[in-house]
């Protein structure tokens, strides 16, 4: 079966945008990012920032407990954390998001970064699913190398939350304990691939399907 869709899942500081945009000019593609939560805000008549923060938002308990620790209680009277806005049920924004990625992806030839659709489209015999990737100590020296010289140790907190972040998302979304190798096709490390050799890897890949 063709490969008509390709979803990028990444770890941040891994080049994986540009991998991504680079992969889809090669391919002649499409690359969606932020078209996913606009269509998934069309389809409720939100917008575009409601979605977004609903998509990045914390459990309630969660963000209760960090804002404790981090106020040491003071000033948690009548509490509503850092929302100005009734948020948006969250199950009503999984399943918003969801049906905004099956339906870019019935569009075909299309690069979809993040949402985790890997996950939403794992069913389906025509999306090829990559997760780039690389270790904490490489991310955090590609950073640094363009952040205007801030520290290894904000560099390190960043992509600890991150990375935590991002294991929220698939718990909370899918219901993903564990984010493993085995859940997509190819898992491409960029500590020693250059984005080009990565693009190059997961184009040929891709083209290998479509034969």
């Amino acid at each position: 079966m063709a490969a008509r869709v390709i979803c990028i899942s990444r770890a941040i500081w891994t080049g994986a945008e540009t991998i991504a945009n680079d992969i889809a000019k090669e391919l002649g593609f499409r690359c969606v990012d932020e078209e996913i939560i606009q269509l998934a805000a069309e389809r409720r008549n939100l917008s575009h920032a409601e979605v977004a923060s609903a998509e990045r938002r914390k459990p309630f308990l969660r963000q209760l407990l960090e804002d404790v620790a981090r106020t040491k209680g003071a000033e948690l009277v009548n509490y509503l954390p850092n929302q100005r806005l009734v948020p948006v049920g969250n199950e009503d924004v999984r399943a918003l998001i969801r049906e905004a990625i099956r339906d870019t992806a019935q569009q075909g030839n299309v690069v979809i970064v993040a949402h985790a659709a890997s996950y939403a489209l794992g069913g389906r015999d025509d999306v090829l699913r990559v997760l780039i990737t690389g270790s904490p100590f490489k991310r955090a020296s590609r950073w640094l190398k363009t952040s205007g010289g801030r520290s290894p140790e904000e560099a390190a907190e960043t992509i600890r939350d991150s990375d935590k972040a991002r294991a929220s998302y698939l718990k909370r979304f899918y219901d993903v304990d564990a984010e493993l190798a085995e859940h997509y096709d190819i898992t491409v490390s960029t500590d020693v691939l250059t984005t080009a050799q990565a693009t190059d890897l997961i184009v040929r890949a891709a083209r290998a399907l479509n034969s």
